[in-house]
């Protein structure tokens, strides 16, 4: 009986022990382990990514295009563009600096010269041409109606796109030479004539430095030579003919390039913006 006595007491004894379990349970500090990240679920990582917001989606899109661009110089802009004179005829091969505008490869020479001649405007303007020269029987060994009209239609075009391809985009590959006209737009108006006229004998060679424009004094050479080919026989005279053509040649590329010096900003709407050409 003594000892069933003592029990309860013993009991309440060993019940304060047990409650206080739970307090040094409470002070214990559990810290992940460094390789949680590790193992840590797919499905957590991706709702992370599910959680960017789209505004920093596009950020990240934009940075990432900004850094493959850096990483690709050969994609810059070659200096050429669409830019036309009169909101109509091609004007692809005039931009305003010589120093800042990378050399055209044989590739884009060949492409914006193709992109050139066989533009609808430059059918439509020989047309005209080809229409002046009917009118006024320019050359009677052609015959007047629709077959006379078609022969000069025909021998123009062909003058046209032979000079063009040859002058520009032919022999400028081969003696690596810029067929492009740089414009200058600064300084009095004698030196600008003299500086387009001039660039109607000399050029920017693919070395950046100006040279004798090889390219378009031969070019307008063979195009005389090979206008013998198709030009009546009456006016087939031989030297006398290709020469005549190229001193024609020659003499349009300079009037050409005076209206682009002076009249080209005003024609041309969309004219990329550089600095000036110093030759």
């Amino acid at each position: 009986m003594g000892l069933l006595c003592s029990l309860p007491s013993a009991a309440q004894e060993i019940a304060p022990a047990s409650s206080a379990s739970p307090d040094i349970a409470s002070k214990v500090t559990l810290t992940p382990s460094p390789f949680a990240q590790l193992v840590k679920d797919p499905k957590e990582k991706t709702n992370l990514q599910q959680t960017t917001s789209p505004q920093q989606q596009v950020q990240q899109q934009a940075q990432q295009a900004q850094g493959q661009q850096q990483q690709k110089p050969d994609q810059q802009p070659s200096g050429t563009s669409h830019d036309r004179l009169f909101w109509a005829l091609p004007n692809f091969l005039t931009v305003e600096n010589a120093d800042n505008v990378p050399p055209l490869t044989p590739g884009q020479k060949f492409k914006v010269v193709a992109r050139g001649v066989f533009d609808p405007t430059e059918f439509v303007l020989v047309g005209f041409v080809a229409g002046l020269g009917q009118a006024s029987d320019s050359d009677p060994s052609y015959g007047q109606g629709a077959q006379g009209y078609a022969k000069r239609y025909g021998a123009s075009y062909a003058d046209l796109a032979i000079g063009t391809f040859i002058g520009s985009a032919i022999l400028p590959s081969i003696l690596k030479q810029d067929p492009r006209y740089f414009y200058k737009g600064s300084g009095s108006t004698r030196s600008r004539s003299e500086y387009a006229i001039a660039n109607a004998v000399i050029c920017k060679g693919d070395n950046g430095r100006w040279q004798v424009n090889y390219s378009n004094i031969l070019g307008s050479l063979a195009a005389g030579a090979i206008s013998n080919l198709y030009y009546p026989s009456q006016n087939r005279n031989g030297p006398a003919l290709t020469f005549e053509n190229t001193a024609v040649g020659i003499g349009a590329t300079a009037v050409a390039n005076l209206i682009e010096e002076f009249l080209m900003r005003k024609l041309t709407p969309n004219l990329p913006k550089h600095d000036r050409a110093t030759p």
